[in-house]
């Protein structure tokens, strides 16, 4: 299901480490408090599993604890040595390995990709204007992230050539520096060249380089790669809802997201740009990491936007700038994991927590246990929360006008309708012919006022942005941008709305937020004729392509029609579908589904109602679909029998060669 998306996202067991707050109050320090006080009402709210957090002050880790279970299985608490998948934090490392090679003489911020990855080329002749840096803070114009096989249960081999195969088949978003919404793929560019310049592997450069000399063991590529050890153990997921752990999570994109650490070794890569103590980088290459790299659309918005830098979403945090405290920061969300990286150079001060569970707050916890620790040291105080009455609705001005219609983000599309005399904005999540209302607000100087938010339009060349100015951070977001309708509206040449694909190149590792999109339905758009959704939305461009109709946001895609089996298949964004009435009918006691020589995916229709049971090769997975393409049923996670209605879809996943056997019971 959708979320709208400026939407924001039990109690277990155990205190466990406890180490001194040294620096903050000893015991009652407020620092401690805050991250005791939020973590458990997360967990206990159910968006987070299990956690860890540290502080880490002048070289010396001052505060680590851990809460919930790692393993609750086997009774293993979460401890000071525990693991979590860090997710995009992995950037700012390979960024790191980059400012390295740049202060050895072998790699230049300002040089072409294709200087060192010959081999990468795209469908637009731009992609050649890419440099190093461009994939380091988001400007490269590529349009986000490549493929569900990377984001799984084992490592897949043929991550780079996955990538380099989808992106020769990619436009850009817009032109190379121009704006920088969030784009994974870049960094794991900046992994290949990497390893193209060093001779190394990703993980031993890392460790060789980065790793050992700033005395760090407790990290690596994610955790379901890592051997565990006595002391190093990972920390499961556990689904909502479930009894059982999935597998642990391993993430291809290596530099992009899928490396794992425990939060106090978090904090003491953080201490290394602190200027002080264990350094790898030179002065200059320190400083450029921690300066903010803009892109030209810079200063286009009323406020401040996001401050990247190389790897780091943030290089100056607005509600500690303005007090005079310079903060890096870094996010990371793996779907499973989530992470939030803070770092206070001139003062060597490190905040790091982690979680287990997609919807974990670890991101606004880490920042209210930096500002209360930085409270406790006496750099700041602490305000006072004003008390403000609710804002009253002011007719809003008539030039707002042109800013009602749809807007798409990269995976969704709203609408936006606007009641001038009364000052009222609504927003409609828009889901084919369903219109639900998701947000509401009211104009009053120049803002439409929610809860906890302000929103507006901004104007740039000839495109139209609704914008979100977050008070607690104090920056400025693009949240969507208006489509406007097509001029001549074009048509694909088969119907691809209105009837259900199915995903055949799936391998039998990827993770479950991959595996949920396996059966997609495009759907028309009533008012956008001409537009389609299909991953998102997209603006038909020719009988066999649809391309992205908008260019700020993360995570877009094409849409391209080939012919395979003498039908037209769909590709997007390295996923290919084939139509589901290809799919060869559930009959009869006994089916038998063998992988072929290609690795496809096998799939089968149930005609009418029927309990099925399963044999599975080692390698093999069988995941069930109902009628509606909702997942129902994942070896991965379930075993033994399952019911599935007529109209529902079968999945075999496998390996070349892997024979799968589908008993099925008719009748009552």
């Amino acid at each position: 299901m959708k979320r709208f998306f400026w939407a924001g996202w039990v109690l277990i067991c155990l205190l466990l480490v406890d180490l001194p707050l040294a620096s903050a109050g000893g015991e009652g320090g407020t620092a401690k408090v805050t991250a005791r006080t939020e973590i458990w009402k997360d967990i206990n709210a159910g968006a987070t599993g299990s956690a860890a957090v540290a502080i880490m002050d002048d070289g010396k880790i001052v505060y680590s604890e851990g809460f919930g279970m790692a393993d609750r299985a086997r009774g293993i608490p979460v401890d000071r040595h525990t693991i979590f998948n860090m997710g995009s934090v992995s950037k700012v490392y390979v960024a790191t390995a980059i400012m390295l090679l740049v202060d050895e003489g072998k790699v230049e911020l300002d040089q072409p990709v294709t200087r060192y990855l010959p081999e990468f080329t795209m469908a637009d002749e731009r992609y050649k204007d890419i440099t190093v840096r461009m994939t380091l803070n988001h400007s490269s114009g590529i349009p986000g992230t490549t493929g569900p096989s990377n984001f799984g249960f084992a490592f897949n081999k043929d991550v780079y050539k996955d990538t380099l195969d989808a992106l020769a088949q990619s436009n850009l978003k817009h032109r190379p520096g121009e704006m920088n919404p969030y784009c994974n793929d870049g960094f794991t560019l900046a992994e290949m060249i990497v390893v193209r310049v060093s001779g190394q592997s990703f993980p031993d450069f890392l460790n060789e380089r980065v790793l050992r000399p700033l005395g760090i063991s407790n990290t690596g590529p994610g955790v379901g790669m890592r051997q565990e050890t006595k002391t190093v153990k990972a920390a499961k997921y556990y689904p909502p809802g479930r009894l059982n752990a999935e597998p642990l999570e391993v993430l291809s994109v290596l530099a992009a997201g899928g490396l794992s650490a425990s939060a106090e070794d978090l904090c003491r890569f953080a201490d290394s740009f602190s200027g002080t103590g264990p350094q790898i980088l030179s002065a200059k290459g320190l400083a450029e990491m921690k300066k903010a790299q803009p892109a030209e659309f810079h200063g286009k918005l009323r406020g401040p936007d996001v401050s990247w830098g190389l790897g780091w979403d943030v290089t100056d945090h607005e509600r500690y700038r303005v007090r005079g405290i310079k903060v890096l920061g870094k996010s990371g969300g793996t779907g499973t994991y989530t992470t939030m990286l803070f770092a206070v150079p001139e003062k060597r001060i490190a905040v790091a927590v982690i979680a287990s569970g997609g919807r974990s707050s670890a991101i606004a916890i880490a920042d209210k246990v930096l500002e209360a620790y930085l409270v406790d040291k006496g750099l700041m105080k602490k305000e006072a929360k004003a008390v403000t009455p609710p804002v009253k609705a002011q007719p809003a001005p008539e030039s707002l006008k042109a800013f009602a219609g749809y807007y798409a983000t990269g995976n969704a599309l709203y609408k936006v309708a606007l009641d001038l005399e009364k000052g009222a904005l609504t927003v409609y999540n828009v889901e084919g012919t369903t219109e639900t209302p998701v947000v509401t607000g009211v104009y009053n100087n120049g803002y439409f006022h929610t809860k906890g938010e302000m929103l507006y339009f901004v104007v740039s060349g000839d495109r139209r942005y609704f914008v979100k100015h977050d008070p607690a951070w104090m920056v400025d977001t693009i949240s969507g941008e208006k489509i406007e309708p097509a001029a001549a509206p074009a048509k694909l040449a088969v119907q691809v709305e209105g009837q259900k694909w199915l995903r055949r190149n799936a391998k039998p590792f990827e993770g479950s937020a991959g595996v949920g999109d396996y059966v997609v339905e495009g759907s028309l758009i009533e008012a956008l004729p001409g537009y389609i959704e299909f991953g998102g939305v997209k603006r038909i461009e020719s009988p066999i392509f649809a391309g992205m109709p908008i260019k700020s946001m993360r995570d877009l895609s094409e849409l391209r029609l080939v012919e395979r089996d003498g039908r037209l298949w769909a590709w997007c964004n390295g996923a290919l579908f084939m139509p589901a009435d290809m799919a060869a009918s559930l009959e009869g006691e006994k089916t038998t589904g063998v992988i072929g020589a290609d690795g496809f995916a096998e799939w089968l229709k149930v005609t009418e109602d029927s309990v099925l049971g399963f044999a599975i090769p080692a390698q093999g997975r069988v995941l069930v679909y109902d009628a509606e393409g909702e997942l129902s049923y994942d070896s991965v996670m379930d075993s033994g029998e399952v019911f599935v209605g007529a109209g529902g879809f079968v999945a075999l996943t496998g390996n070349a060669g892997d024979v799968f056997t589908v008993m099925a019971k008719y009748g009552n």
